[in-house]
């Protein structure tokens, strides 16, 4: 059996830190009035998305999100808790589908069948996710109509 020669996955933490720090970004592009207010709700084709504050610390902010009303067979309801650490701008996955506490890394196979790099995967669908929703998201909320005078 060729298994005993396969050599055990390692985390890259320089590509899971870019992930996060771009997701940080992406997030706060998605929600930046997230200081002065608790949820935000847009629509992605036929999906309705809303984005609830769980709770707020001097350092860190974790959000609920919720996905409902798109097609079953491609995704379904989504359920994610992504943290925001402002100190360190980054942002991470903390609980993906009713599942918590995802390891940096498992062996495999494994009674859960996690992958090897559950978290990375998880934090690289939060990217896709993201940059998709800034795409393609269309606000709920009526829009200010712009006058386009000047030093109004």
């Amino acid at each position: 059996m060729q298994l005993a020669n396969k050599k055990a996955y390692k985390v890259d933490l320089t590509k899971l830190h870019s992930t996060c720090e771009a997701n940080y970004a992406r997030f706060i592009r998605l929600f930046p009035e997230y200081q002065i207010s608790n949820k935000k709700e847009f629509k992605v084709g036929f999906a309705r998305v809303l984005i609830e504050v769980v709770e707020r610390c001097r350092y860190t902010t974790i959000f609920r999100v919720l996905q409902h009303g798109c097609d079953s067979k491609w995704i379904g309801g989504l359920n994610v808790e992504v943290r925001l650490y402002h100190d360190a701008n980054m942002a991470e996955v903390g609980m993906f589908q009713s599942q918590r506490r995802i390891e940096g890394r498992y062996k495999y196979p494994n009674q859960r069948m996690f992958q090897q790099d559950e978290k990375s995967q998880q934090n690289g669908f939060l990217a896709d996710w993201l940059e998709h929703c800034l795409h393609r998201g269309i606000s709920l909320a009526p829009l200010p109509i712009l006058t386009g005078k000047s030093g109004d």
